[in-house]
Order: structure tokens, then C-alpha cells, then sequence
């Protein structure tokens, strides 16, 4: 429907209201005449009068109603008449913008068209300037061309004028050579019938000759260079060597096996044998070291071979006396304590020994193997003392050879790390502190020197020469080693290994200077019957591999600890 037709839909509308209000008024006079005839009665007069009243009230409610709608009407057709006008203005406002847009698109595609094609014109115009340029090149490439083909054909004119010359040329040397060749075919000829030999057979002579005399010259050089260097090498040999132990200031006392603890007074004695012995009992059960109570006013002695042990029951012994509580589960708790401060002690001289020598970058687990040697003799004398003398004699050498001092006194200080770990591993020293010093980084020809110091594996380099020679100085001085104290340690470690290699043993100790064997069993493996076989099995296995003097005794001791904790 389109907005002029508005009106005439509000005029349709008044006249169905129109035509529903005249409906109504029908319907309710219908309904009066069917009252009146149904009360034709004496009542007629009456119900008119009602009748009409009702009808002139219903007449005016339907006057008001209709007029009401007709207003509503033309309200309702004011505000379609407004909507249609404002729908007219925007309808010729969106009219008038189309026409602006269509014009300015228009022109914009106006100006569009014009700036491409100057664009083209002028594109074309760059692609024609462009040919006529490619067009001059190729005209100046033909004429470059043709002058060059004219240039070659000359040149090979003039090669081929040559090659004839040279071909001439050759010809006349040929024939020269053959004429030199015969004219030395001729002279050989000549010579050989002089000298009655040929060619061959001459230059043989001649090189027989030479080479006869060179080698009697070479054979009387080398002979005089080898005498030479033998007696320099023995005079310069026994000079450095002599040199290096004059200059070596080192101490000349072996270890001992016994170590004296000094007692405050003569009181304490009996305060370390505890009641009925049962504190010095536990005192050696548990370090595994001797205590010897005699009559040497306020001391006391530890023996044992183990040197660590015995330092480790010395320092037990004199924190219990300094203590003053002594029994048998102090002395354990001590002992715990002491084996640390040894570990320390250990390590402490390691790095003692490696700033003597000059040595500071060795691996952590180096320096704390090297402290374990601090306790551990060979012969009698100290193996870490040994390693720094071997050291210093070895870069003493190296410096009046010439060598690397640093090197050859670092190879000289770790050949005998080995004896640390000697009981852990197997095979010997040497190549068990060589494997160790792989393992940890150090450089091969530090290996080699250590590995090598025993003949163990050939050597190879002259830093191994210098560590076998340090070593032999260092053990060969005098009173630096002692063949009885070693073999009586051999013994004692061998009584120990072979009570240690029995089913549910503990720990074992060598007592009394190795006439007696303590081995603690584990009471849960091992039962009283078998601990007397055990006892047996140890005596007869020492008879058969060992030889000593007088008697070994064997005690098993098995024993259960019950521990409870009162909270």
C-alpha cells in the first residue's frame, strides 16, 4: 500500500464503526420489539416507558462510543498522515543522495579513466624508448662482434704463419739430437774400450765405492758419539743423582707399631681396666688394638700393625681419659667420633703434602686417598712421606735435564696412590693407582709414571725413568725402610684376611703382636656349635699357610644386643 492511500483507509474504517454502531442500534430495537410483544400485557404502558428509558440510554452510551471512536480515528489517521509525510522526506532525501553519489561516482571514474590512461600512454611510451635502446646495443654488439671475427682471423693467420716456424724449427732439432746422440753413442763406445767396462758396470763401482767409504765413516762417527755419550751419560747420570739426594733433607726414622698414652695419674689405670677388666675387653673389641697396662708410671701403650687403627684408639683413648666416663657403650660413641677426626686428619695431611711439593689442582677424591697413606707404611718408612720425597728428587732431576719439573714431580707423587686401595681392588699398586688416576682426570703421562714405576708395563716416556729413579733413592737411603717390620705386617694382615674369608664374620683383629686372632660373628648367622667349628677351621687353615713363632690363638666371639630407647 503506498502512503497516498492512507486517508482513504481511515475514511473505510469510520464507516465500518459507522456501519457496526447502526448494527448495534438494529439489534437492540429488535430486542425491544421481541420484549414488547412478549409483555403485551397489562403491563405495556410501563415497560414502554422502561423501554424507552433503556433505549435513550443506550442510544446515548452508543453516541459516546462512536464519537469516542471517531476520535481515535482521526487520531490515529493525524499520525498516518504525519508518518507519511516524513516517509515522503526521506524518501526524497535518499533520492537527492543517490543522484549526488551517482554523479561522484561518476566523475571519479571519470578522473580514473583519464589518470590510466596516462598511464599507459606514458608506459607505452617507456617500453618504445626501451626498444630503441635494445636496438642500439644489438646494432653496437654486431659491429663489436664483427670486429672481433676480423681481429681473430688475423691472429690465426699469424698462428698458423708460426706453427709452420716452429714446425721447422722442431724438425732441425730432431735432427741435431740424433746427430748429438750419436756422437755420445761414439764417445761411450770409445771409453769403454779404454777402460774395458761399461757403463753400468762403472757407475756400480763408483757407487759401491762411496757408499763403502760412507758407511766406515759413519760407523767410526757413530762409535765415537756413542762412547762419548755413554761416559757423559753415566758422569751427568750420577752427578743428578747425586746432586738430588745431597740436596734432600728428609727424617730417617721408621714407624713404630706402638703408640704411648699419657695418663694424668696412676688412678686412671684402673679406671681403663673398668670391673673385672670389662672396660679395656671392650676398649679392644671395639678398635681392635691391643692396650698393654704395665708398670711404666702414668702411660699406657696401644700396639696394633694398622696404623690408622691404632691412631684411632689412640684419640678414643684420650678423649675417654680427658672425659672421665669410661664404659663400654662411651668407648663405642667415642671410637665413632675418632674414626672422623682421623678421616680428617688424613685429609689434612694431604693437603699438607701436596702444598710441600707444589700441587694444588688434584681431583677431591685424590687428596682424600692420598690422606689415607698418612698411616700406611712400607718397610717401615711412610708412604706419604715417601711420595714427597720421591717428588722432590724427581723435580730436582727434571730440572737439570731439562724437563717439565711440574710434570715429572706430579707422576713422582701419585706412583704409590695405589697402596690406599691396594685391599679394595685387585692387582697391584701400581696399576690399581693408575686406574685411579685415569678415572679422576689426570693426564696420561702422569699414568704412565705410575703404572710404569714397577716395570709393570714397558716405559715409554723419560718422566717414568725420573719416578722409577726417585723411588729407588728414596727407598734405598739409609734407614728409610726396614724388611723385618714390613713381613711382621704382612703377617698380621694375612692372619686377618683369612679369618675375614669364613661365612658371617664381622670383623676381625689381630691381637697381641699377632698371637692372638679375635673374629666377631653375627649372632643371627652364626650359632654357638658353629662358631667352635669356625675357631677350629681358622686354626688349622693359619697352621697350614703361615709360619711363626710360638702360638696363635683363635677366639670367636658371638654376641647379641638387645637396644630399647626410653621416651
Amino acid at each position: 500500500m503506498s502512503l497516498a492511500a492512507l486517508p482513504t483507509a481511515a475514511s473505510v474504517g469510520l464507516v465500518l464503526i459507522g456501519l457496526l454502531i447502526v448494527g448495534l442500534l438494529a439489534w437492540i430495537g429488535f430486542t425491544l420489539s421481541r420484549r414488547k410483544v412478549a409483555d403485551a400485557t397489562a403491563a405495556a404502558t410501563a415497560a414502554e416507558a422502561n423501554a424507552k428509558l433503556e433505549a435513550a440510554t443506550i442510544t446515548s452510551g452508543a453516541k459516546s462510543a462512536a464519537e469516542l471512536v471517531r476520535r481515535q480515528a482521526e487520531e490515529e489517521a493525524a499520525v498516518l498522515r504525519v508518518r507519511a509525510e516524513a516517509a515522503e522526506q526521506r524518501a526524497e532525501e535518499i533520492r537527492r543522495g543517490a543522484e549526488d553519489r551517482a554523479s561522484e561516482v561518476r566523475r571519479e571514474a571519470e578522473l580514473r579513466a583519464s589518470d590510466v590512461r596516462r598511464e599507459a600512454e606514458s608506459e607505452a611510451q617507456s617500453i618504445r624508448d626501451d626498444l630503441r635502446e635494445q636496438r642500439l646495443e644489438m646494432e653496437r654488439r654486431e659491429h663489436r662482434l664483427t670486429e672481433r671475427e676480423e681481429r681473430l682471423d688475423e691472429q690465426h693467420r699469424s698462428i698458423e704463419e708460426r706453427q709452420t716456424g716452429l714446425t721447422a724449427q722442431l724438425a732441425e732439432l730432431d735432427r741435431r739430437k740424433a746427430e748429438i746422440r750419436d756422437l755420445e753413442e761414439e764417445r761411450r763406445r770409445i771409453l769403454e774400450g779404454v777402460a774395458n767396462l761399461t757403463t753400468e758396470q762403472a757407475r756400480a763401482e763408483l757407487v759401491a765405492a762411496i757408499e763403502a767409504e760412507a758407511k766406515r765413516h759413519a760407523h767410526t762417527i757413530v762409535r765415537d758419539i756413542e762412547r762419548q755419550a755413554q761416559d757423559e751419560g753415566e758422569i751427568k747420570a750420577r752427578k743428578i743423582i747425586t746432586g738430588a739426594v745431597q740436596r734432600l733433607a728428609s727424617e730417617q726414622t721408621s714407624e713404630s707399631v706402638v703408640s704411648v698414652v699419657h695418663l694424668p695419674s696412676d688412678d686412671m689405670k684402673g679406671r681403663i681396666i673398668g670391673r673385672e677388666g670389662r672396660n679395656i675387653r671392650s676398649f679392644e673389641q671395639t678398635t681392635g688394638v691391643n692396650l698393654i697396662i704395665d708398670d711404666t708410671p702414668e702411660a699406657v701403650l696401644l700396639s696394633c700393625f694398622d696404623p690408622v687403627r691404632r691412631e684411632t684408639a689412640r684419640l678414643t683413648l684420650d678423649s675417654l681419659v680427658l672425659d672421665g666416663r669410661i664404659h663400654p657403650s662411651r668407648i663405642e660413641e667415642i671410637y665413632e667420633r675418632s674414626k672422623g677426626e682421623v678421616a680428617e686428619l688424613c685429609e689434612r695431611a694431604a693437603e699438607d703434602a701436596m702444598a710441600d711439593v707444589g700441587i694444588t689442582d688434584l681431583h677431591p677424591e685424590l687428596i682424600r686417598t692420598m690422606g689415607l697413606l698418612r698411616y700406611r707404611t712400607s718397610y717401615g718408612q711412610n708412604v706419604l712421606k715417601h711420595l714427597i720425597e720421591s717428588a722432590h728428587i724427581a723435580g730436582m732431576m727434571a730440572a737439570e735435564l731439562g724437563l717439565d719439573v711440574k710434570r715429572c714431580k706430579r707422576g713422582a707423587f701419585l706412583h704409590d696412590i695405589g697402596k690406599a686401595l691396594t685391599h679394595e681392588s685387585e692387582g697391584s699398586h701400581a696399576i690399581v693407582g693408575a686406574d685411579l688416576a685415569r678415572k679422576y682426570g689426570e693426564d696420561d703421562d702422569v699414568v704412565h709414571c705410575i703404572e710404569a714405576h714397577h716395570n709393570e708395563v714397558e716405559v715409554r716416556t723419560v718422566e717414568a725413568v725420573l719416578t722409577q729413579a726417585a723411588d729407588a733413592v728414596s727407598g734405598g737411603r739409609p734407614g728409610a725402610r726396614r724388611e723385618s717390620l714390613e713381613a711382621y705386617v704382612q703377617r698380621l694382615e694375612r692372619l686377618e684376611e683369612i679369618a675375614m674369608h669364613h661365612d658371617g664374620v664381622e670383623k676381625v683383629f689381630a691381637m697381641q703382636a699377632g698371637r692372638e686372632i679375635r673374629v666377631m660373628v653375627m649372632p643371627d648367622a652364626v650359632d654357638d656349635i658353629a662358631a667352635q667349628v669356625m675357631a677350629r677351621d681358622i686354626a688349622k687353615q693359619v697352621e697350614e699357610e703361615l709360619t711363626y713363632p710360638g702360638q696363635i690363638r683363635v677366639t670367636v666371639v658371638r654376641e647379641s644386643r638387645a637396644t630399647e630407647v626410653a621416651k
